[in-house]
């Protein structure tokens, strides 16, 4: 079966598939629909995940074991297989034709398995001709231009807004086709405005504002380690009254991309292959570079928890003072 992304979610209210199957050239787009199966799965009573992501030394009869053999609790699993590279080689490419070939279409295991852009000699592949006959595919590719207006209102419907055809434009234009950069564009009018219809305004203030204290400088001072310069940097904000959940947003937005590329690179990805997935181009691929090479998954990890405690506080849920968690925050990635 082959779905749209935009059909999963009416897909996942009914029983779950024992095989998904993830493509496309949208980084965006697969997570969130890898996001989505998880959920589900999890509200389905599959309690257990096993990730494995391929690598040059990657075992694929542990793979093969894995996906045969039960939980050790009795438990339903999840089988959470990535491909970074799109290519399994020949072992891979038999181990997953075995998969789709045994597949009980009744089990109560799922698996499933996330890849990138695939070009058409992989497609014709067995291995994948397998999967897509066996599983439910989904190719997440970003809309072409002419449809990212409606894309965009979709999105804003999510969050109960909506815009003129002049302002969904607008913000199409500015993104040129970026979806990561649009979703970003996105969650900042959700936290700017109240639900309801924006104006063109409204959305070119919030595109192109620019504060002489600025949360892309802040941005720029996160991916550097400049601690001091981060330090005044949101002081400055401070006094101008900025709205914290973007600061946040912009804070937690950037240590996530260092999070999931320093990740990729820990599973033998190139940082340039990891920097694409997560559409970082241009003169901010030379700062994320460097600001991978001092930080290590750990620091990253514990900077996401931390910026998730931010969150709950500048919602009122404990106490203590956001700003100052704002500079703790910054100070777990600064320059060594």
């Amino acid at each position: 079966m082959n779905l749209r992304p935009e059909q999963l979610a009416t897909h996942l209210q009914r029983d779950l598939a024992p095989l998904y199957v993830l493509h496309g050239d949208e980084p965006l787009l697969v997570i969130e629909a890898a996001d989505a199966i998880r959920a589900a799965a999890r509200q389905q009573g599959v309690t257990e995940r096993e990730v494995q992501v391929t690598h040059q030394y990657f075992k694929w009869d542990e793979f093969g074991l894995s996906a045969g053999n039960l939980s050790l609790f009795g438990e339903r699993k999840l089988i959470d297989l990535r491909i970074p590279n799109g290519k399994p080689g020949k072992q891979g490419g038999e181990a997953l034709t075995r998969l789709a070939r045994e597949l009980d279409p009744h089990g109560t295991d799922i698996t499933l398995i996330t890849l990138p852009l695939l070009d058409w000699t992989v497609r014709k592949a067995v291995w994948f001709t397998a999967l897509s006959e066996a599983g439910t595919v989904i190719e997440c590719n970003a809309p072409e231009l002419a449809q990212l207006p409606q894309w965009i209102a979709g999105r804003l419907a999510r969050q109960q807004q909506s815009a003129a055809r002049d302002a969904l434009e607008f913000i199409a234009g500015h993104v040129e086709g970026n979806l990561l950069a649009a979703h970003q564009e996105i969650q900042k009018l959700g936290l700017l405005y109240n639900p309801g219809e924006l104006t063109l305004e409204q959305v070119e203030d919030a595109v192109l504002h620019v504060a002489r204290y600025d949360t892309e400088k802040l941005r720029t001072a996160l991916l550097e380690g400049d601690a001091p310069r981060c330090a005044r940097l949101l002081e400055g904000l401070k006094g101008e009254g900025a709205a914290t959940p973007l600061v946040l947003w912009t804070m937690a937005n950037e240590i996530r991309t260092l999070a999931n590329v320093r990740a990729a690179m820990d599973a033998g990805q190139s940082v340039d292959a990891a920097l694409k997935a997560e559409r970082v181009f241009g003169p901010r691929q030379n700062l994320v570079k460097r600001a991978v090479q001092r930080l290590k998954s750990g620091s990253l990890r514990a900077a996401l928890m931390h910026a998730a405690r931010v969150d709950r506080l500048a919602k009122g849920l404990g106490k203590g003072d956001v700003w100052d968690e704002f500079l703790q925050l910054a100070l777990r990635i600064r320059s060594r």
